[in-house]
């Protein structure tokens, strides 16, 4: 019995660690101590954060937030919390059609057919600022990479500072780093020398800095939520956001994959560096 203590004790200890280390990476991406807290308040004070202040000033301003969706998923609260915004929401699933249901030409590459879509029809006539953001509104399973305490993409856009992204030209709406954008993640699974050539192969050579090989890392925080100035878009050609759409549609890679492709590209496309 004793012979088989100290190997035991070494799998036990081995086995906390890694479930520490595990747990503590996700403790850090859904950001839970923020999370838990602001819950707690918004139950002490009567739900204040669900139903934030009504805007001042509501008129719709050069500004516009764009989203898919599939049919089923409730985006009232983008006209209800953000009415000074514009809002361009597009249904990849629609069963029946009106004529105000935005839709997609075809339901792959997740968010990205839309991002896409509503650039190509809107080029030569974009509002200033363009939010790209995921349809659901908060919470700790399907919003925990929106940075707010309470995962929230209403305090989001809220709070964003229109003259930054001005000057940035593009603004990833996540800060935290992970994951995404971490050193161990920076060798991306998901591009590599052949997806890189398939998306930017056929691109213009925009008026900034673009690698035209794959670099050796790719870096970015997840997850597909950001947003441009329309200057920034337009120092690509429209021709060059056909292409890509073109390339979701025409990959063999899966509406998740071609997704995740463009989801660590996006930076890249409007301009920034790999890291």
């Amino acid at each position: 019995m004793t012979r088989f203590a100290l190997p035991s004790l070494v799998l036990v200890i081995t086995l906390c660690v890694i479930l520490y280390i595990k747990f503590a990476q996700i403790w850090d991406q859904y950001n839970a101590p923020a999370y838990a807290w602001a819950s707690l308040q918004n139950t002490l004070h009567g739900s204040k954060l669900d139903n934030p202040p009504p805007i001042a000033n509501s008129m719709v301003e050069d500004k516009v937030v764009i989203m898919a969706k599939v049919e089923a998923e409730d985006t009232d609260w983008v006209a209800q919390h953000l009415p000074d915004w514009q809002h361009a929401i597009y249904t990849v699933n629609p069963s029946t059609m009106t004529n105000e249901t935005l839709t997609t030409p075809l339901n792959k590459g997740h968010e990205s057919m839309a991002y896409l879509t509503y650039i190509i029809d809107h080029y030569h006539a974009l509002p200033s600022t363009l939010a790209f953001i995921h349809p659901h509104r908060r919470g700790f399973r399907d919003a925990w990479h929106t940075d707010t305490p309470l995962h929230d993409n209403v305090d989001a856009l809220r709070s964003l500072r229109l003259p930054f992204v001005q000057k940035s030209g593009y603004v990833n709406l996540r800060c935290n780093w992970n994951p995404g954008c971490e050193m161990a993640h920076r060798k991306n699974k998901h591009i590599d020398a052949a997806v890189w050539k398939e998306v930017f192969g056929a691109a213009s050579k925009a008026s900034f800095s673009q690698p035209e090989y794959e670099p050796g890392e790719v870096g970015a925080a997840c997850c597909a939520q950001f947003a441009v100035s329309r200057a920034q878009v337009q120092k690509r050609p429209l021709g060059d956001y056909e292409g890509f759409r073109d390339w979701v549609t025409r990959t063999e890679k899966s509406d998740a994959q071609s997704g995740r492709v463009l989801e660590f590209l996006w930076h890249v496309i409007f301009g920034k560096e790999a890291v």
